[in-house]
């Protein structure tokens, strides 16, 4: 038997079934008209950044990394919550300006971005976050060819890394950002070449559940940031420190200290280096904020046994939840929070192996877990499915093309 990991607070039970947003899951599942299906809690969504709010310094800002969830109905919602928008496409610059997002409050990451997106960018009047010195050259000279004065801030690749971070973004060799000891003649020259300055950006990790890593990394952050404002010899009008806050997936996982995370954090701002004393800060989260206000609803079309194992067959699978199959970037595979939907806190009586319908042996939801009897018709859930779920899993595989999505 395998433990599943700890479901999310703040699900709810109505005449047996998972309420999401007060809201039985067989209703939701009929309101959409089909399975599978992702379910997004404005409730959860709400009370993350207001979390966050209280525990954060007020000087600090709270960026979503829209990468983490691109649903339209999710970003109009974190809109007014938060206070800028972190992009890595013009295809998610383009949902936000869908949904009316100044442009001066989007930005613009990514170490791959192609002429069309950075003319997009630039007309929109978005800071890019540059990730090399052709990057530099190539929006420059599309900014003099538009006319337009590009808004520009430097990804910075520094030579430390976030301790226990579940994917390193910085530290040695790396596709992202340019190497420290470059970052201040880069800036130099793009401010002489009349890009406007919108200082820097330093992501060094991210699903990090150790508040003193955090801790540490934001201490680090501050002082290269410092000593690169020194050296560049220009004022830094936004520091984006980057995220790092991870959610529990698995057993024995436990949430990060967010109270200790402002405290530290406000010990620093509060002692800030000279160089950074009028600098705009913020941190830039995706799955943190929105991760646990997921669920990925499917429903058993089988109920099978093979040489004493029960399997129960759904209709979902890795092509919407790469990530809870255990096949994006996870070593050992664990079970994600996951639970009969329609039997929901009910006493679980029997081990099953959960899988999607996919004809491949990759296609695991759950691996000999205890559940509820479940039959065929019923409803699975998958927690914490509001981050790297829909957007970043192969849903053309085998053609059995994407899940419906709703935010309640």
């Amino acid at each position: 038997m395998k433990p599943v990991g700890p479901i999310p607070a703040g699900y709810e039970t109505i005449d047996g079934e998972l309420a999401i947003g007060g809201r039985r899951a067989s209703e939701l599942v009929a309101e959409a008209g089909r399975t599978p299906l992702f379910v997004y809690s404005r409730a959860h969504l709400d009370a993350r950044v207001a979390a966050l709010r209280a525990a954060l310094p007020a000087r600090v800002g709270v960026n979503f990394a829209v990468k983490a969830n691109p649903h339209l109905a999710v970003i109009g919602h974190m809109a007014p919550l938060v206070d800028g928008f972190d992009i890595a496409s013009a295809g998610e610059l383009a949902l936000c300006m869908a949904v009316g997002i100044d442009p001066r409050r989007i930005s613009f990451a990514g170490p791959g971005k192609r002429d069309d997106e950075l003319e997009a960018a630039i007309r929109a009047g978005v800071t890019l976050n540059c990730e090399s010195e052709g990057e530099g050259a190539r929006a420059l000279a599309i900014g003099e060819r538009l006319g337009v004065r590009p808004r520009i801030a430097i990804r910075v690749n520094p030579s430390f890394v976030m301790t226990g971070s579940g994917m390193k973004m910085g530290g040695g060799a790396k596709q992202f950002g340019i190497d420290a000891d470059r970052v201040p003649a880069l800036a130099r020259h793009l401010i002489a070449a009349g890009a406007e300055w919108r200082g820097l950006h330093i992501f060094t990790g991210s699903q990090t559940l150790s508040a003193d890593a955090i801790i540490e990394a934001q201490a680090n952050v501050l002082a290269l940031a410092a000593e690169l404002t020194r050296a560049i010899g220009h004022a830094c009008p936004k520091l984006n420190m980057g995220g790092g806050l991870g959610i529990p997936y698995f057993p024995g996982d436990t949430p990060v200290d967010l109270e200790r995370v402002g405290a530290g954090l406000a010990e620093r701002v509060a002692d800030l280096p000279p160089e950074l004393a009028d600098t705009e800060l913020c941190m830039e989260l995706g799955r943190y904020l929105v991760g646990e206000a997921g669920v990925y609803l499917c429903r058993v079309i089988d109920r099978k046994e093979s040489h004493g194992t029960t399997f129960l067959v759904t209709d979902g699978g890795l092509h919407h939840q790469l990530a809870a199959s255990g096949n994006f970037g996870t070593v050992v595979r664990r079970n994600y929070p996951s639970a009969i939907a329609t039997r929901y806190g009910a006493e679980p009586t029997e081990e099953v192996n959960i899988v999607g319908c996919l004809c491949t042996p990759l296609d695991r939801l759950a691996d000999n877990a205890m559940m509820p009897r479940a039959e065929v018709g019923d409803l699975v859930a998958v927690f914490c499915a509001g981050a790297y779920g829909a957007s970043a899993s192969p849903s053309a595989f085998l053609g059995h093309g994407p899940a419906a999505e709703m935010l309640v």
